[in-house]
């Protein structure tokens, strides 16, 4: 499974926006001096953030970039589709015939990392970058953390 610097850029990225936009629209080059991303990059990701209509542009003096909505409203699993990562956790192509293997058969444990991919999307679906911003992100799995194994013979 691998999440690329384009997905973990672009939800920095927005992060930092909605942490400082209160003051009116964000210039790209303040966003890539505070996270150490390319201006040049940040151009192309921003492009497809508004496309997706996650983020608004103002031009002139002044101008930049502002969310097009509350960061409560905006989930990361939006930000992370906006820029076109896939998070794949299987090594199989979806659709083929082909199994993770090379094969027809796919292979022992491949319901684990599906599974695990379904997993972090419902995750990603459920965090906001208003709960970046207010730090409730630490310990939103534990919801699903496993339950401590009862004792041998314990009644």
């Amino acid at each position: 499974m691998k999440l690329t610097t384009k997905g973990r850029y672009a939800v920095s990225a927005m992060a930092d926006l909605a942490a400082v936009e209160a003051d009116g629209p964000v210039s790209l080059s303040d966003i890539a001096l505070r996270q150490g991303i390319s201006l040049s990059y940040l151009e192309q990701l921003f492009a497809k953030l508004k496309r997706a209509e996650l983020v608004i542009s103002a031009r002139g003096a002044g101008g930049g970039y502002a969310l097009a909505g509350a960061p409560a409203d905006i989930r990361i699993a939006d930000i992370i589709a906006a820029v076109d990562e896939e998070i794949k956790t299987t090594a199989c192509a979806g659709g083929s015939n082909i199994g993770c293997q090379g094969t027809t058969a796919r292979c022992l444990t491949h319901d684990l990392w599906d599974e695990l991919g379904r997993q972090i999307e419902l995750f990603l679906n459920a965090v906001t970058l208003d709960d970046i911003l207010q730090k409730r992100v630490a310990g939103m799995a534990a919801v699903n953390a496993p339950k401590e194994k009862q004792l041998a013979g314990a009644v």
